[in-house]
Parts: structure tokens; sequence; C-alpha cells
């Protein structure tokens, strides 16, 4: 029997890295051009420029090769809680209606107009990367002052914020089936950036993606009405 293919290195982790990974996920987006086109699966950077997105999977027939050096690099993410820890926002064109929403509420919460798209990923863009350290920036949180969709980081790794309990994000790209509880004082390290944290908490919808078993896990339904 011929062994399974190797997963391409197209999927993000909650940090924002570009991973192999199984699971294609319900979401595609892209950061630029990451790959040269050398070799199948080449990816040489972290990111090019501010404007990180996250597309439908399908709109208007429109397809792009995966590896094509004259294209940007589709990444995909599980779901858009994730997306969102990864830095992501949605995209103004596919995605227009989430857009708008995301836009507003991150806007609103911090008390401007409506921010242009340029703007809102210069904001997300120096929560989420420290070009000094060439690396990813965490924040911190009260515990009781997380929304669900929010990623936070526990000594075993990432995990999402659903509910009264954490669903730990695992390495073949799926949340473990059995939820932990989520600490109820002291504080958290936070991997989401906090306008997407402050858009979350406002409202902005979030489903999450499957657990390895095939059940979908889920926010409170509090969350989910919001």
């Amino acid at each position: 029997m011929s062994a399974p293919p190797t997963p391409a290195r197209n999927r993000v982790d909650p940090f924002g890295d570009v991973v192999a990974a199984p699971g294609r996920g319900t979401w595609t987006g892209n950061r630029g051009r990451l790959h040269d086109g050398a070799g199948t699966r080449d990816v040489r950077r972290h990111h090019v420029g501010r404007a990180w997105i996250t597309c439908a999977l399908e709109f208007r027939g429109r397809r792009v090769r995966q590896w094509d050096p004259q294209h940007y690099t589709p990444l995909f993410f599980l779901d858009e809680a994730l997306a969102l820890s990864a830095g992501h926002r949605p995209c103004a064109e596919c995605r227009r209606t989430d857009f708008v929403r995301f836009r507003d509420l991150v806007s609103a919460a911090h008390g401007t107009s409506p921010l242009p798209a340029a703007e809102l990923d210069r904001l997300l863009h120096g929560e989420r990367w420290d070009p000094d350290r060439r690396t990813r920036r965490l924040h911190a949180y009260a515990w009781d002052d997380l929304p669900d969709g929010a990623f936070v980081l526990l000594r075993s790794g990432p995990a999402v914020v659903a509910g009264e309990g954490l669903l730990a994000w695992q390495a073949d790209n799926t949340y473990a089936v059995s939820p932990v509880e989520r600490p109820r004082a002291g504080r958290a390290t936070v991997i989401t950036p906090p306008s997407s944290v402050e858009a979350l908490r406002a409202g902005y919808p979030v489903h999450l993606g499957p657990r390895p078993d095939g059940t979908q896990a889920r926010p409170s339904s509090s969350r989910e009405n919001a």
C-alpha cells in the first residue's frame, strides 16, 4: 500500500506560521507571494507587506494555481478563529459584508471613523508582528475578559476559548475532542491581536473547525447568537 501524500506547506497555524498539515479547512487567503517557484511547496518568506487577508474558498469561479511563481501563495485556515489569531482579517472583495462588519467593530473599539483597509492592515500588523525581533507579538488579558474565538497560549500550546472551556489546537489541524476548563483568575497569554479580540467581544461571529472525531467544535450559544 502506498503512503498517503505529504501535506503541502500551505496551512496556517494560530501563530501565523505557514506549516504542512492535513485538512484544507474552511477558509483560504494570502499575505503575498511567499514562494519562489524554485521547487514544489517552496515557501521562503513569512509574509510580504501588511495586507493579510482571509477569503472564501470559492468566489466567482476564480482559481489561482497554488505554486505559480507569478502569483501570491494561497494559504488555508482551519476556521476563522484561527485566521484571526494568525493575524488575518476578512477580504474586502470576496467577503465584503464580513469585512465591513469587522472593520466597523474594530474602528468602534478604537473610537475612530471606519478605517480604510490600508489603515486597518497597518493597525493589525503592529499588533501581530515585532519587526525588530522578527517574531510574533503576544498580549496579556484577564482570563474572564476573553471572548469566544480568541486564541491563548498554554504550556501545551495554542488553544481557543469556547465558552467556559479551552480547546487545544493540534498539529493535525483539528481541535482536541475534550476541552479543558478556562482558569477563573489570573492573566492569559493571548495570540489573537487585540483589535481582533475586540471585534470578537463586540459580536463578530466565529465558528470553530472540527475535532479529530469529526464533530464540530462549538462556541457558547450566547456568543454564536451575538
